[in-house]
């Protein structure tokens, strides 16, 4: 499971590597150059999402005793995934910038309030996009204490009921031993009874004897 995490996560590393150097690269360009630029980087975005999310599934087979640092680079590449995204918006409001001032033949200042009326309205929504990533994190690390504690809670349940078997099979053994000591002992006490019988029998035995040996004199 593990090989699988680290085979999406050195195939993230490598398109995120190649996304940066594409993203500056952006400004430079012109024309259609430029666009086939944004459109390809745009691209290599969402398979970047795509690998996060296959990480994130792979993140979710693993162990809970194993899952820790699994679950620390994947809120570590979702920061560098921000990141990313933020400085390719960035460079689209420039890209955007460019072509409408080209269009339109807009001046200078006007070009320069927009843009920065523009870089507002992209970091308040990168600060919303944090705030809902940390949500999603804390929702993501509360689902995985409550299946840990379902687990614990299950494995809990499974000493229980070994113990309760254990005391069933001691107290079937109890009353096994109990009943062969019953056993024991009535039979005792029928030899005990049977052995004063005889012994009555022969003293009877013994004393008519006598008395008709004495009488017989």
């Amino acid at each position: 499971m593990s090989s699988d995490f680290e085979s999406y996560e050195q195939d993230f590393a490598v398109l995120t590597a190649d996304v940066t150097g594409r993203i500056a690269r952006v400004p430079k360009l012109l024309g259609d150059e430029k666009k086939q630029m944004v459109a390809s980087i745009e691209k290599q975005l969402e398979e970047a999402r795509e690998l996060l999310e296959q990480m994130e599934l792979e993140v979710r087979e693993i162990p809970p005793q194993s899952r820790g640092m699994y679950s620390s680079r994947m809120r570590s590449y979702k920061q560098e995934m921000g990141k990313l995204e933020a400085d390719f918006k960035r460079s689209r409001i420039a890209y955007s910038d460019e072509v409408r001032n080209e269009l339109l033949g807009d001046d200078g200042n006007s070009s320069e309030n927009q843009r920065a009326h523009l870089l507002d309205n992209t970091e308040r929504l990168e600060r919303s996009s944090q705030r809902l990533e940390a949500g999603y994190q804390i929702a993501v690390e509360t689902e995985q204490i409550g299946q840990e504690m379902l687990e614990n809670l299950s494995h809990d349940r499974e000493k229980i009921q070994r113990a309760r078997e254990r005391l069933r099979e001691t107290d079937a053994n109890l009353g096994k031993s109990s009943r062969i000591l019953t056993g024991m002992l009535r039979r005792i006490i029928q030899n005990r009874i049977l052995m004063v019988v005889l012994a009555v029998i022969i003293v009877f035995t013994i004393t008519v004897a006598i008395y008709y040996f004495v009488r017989g004199q």
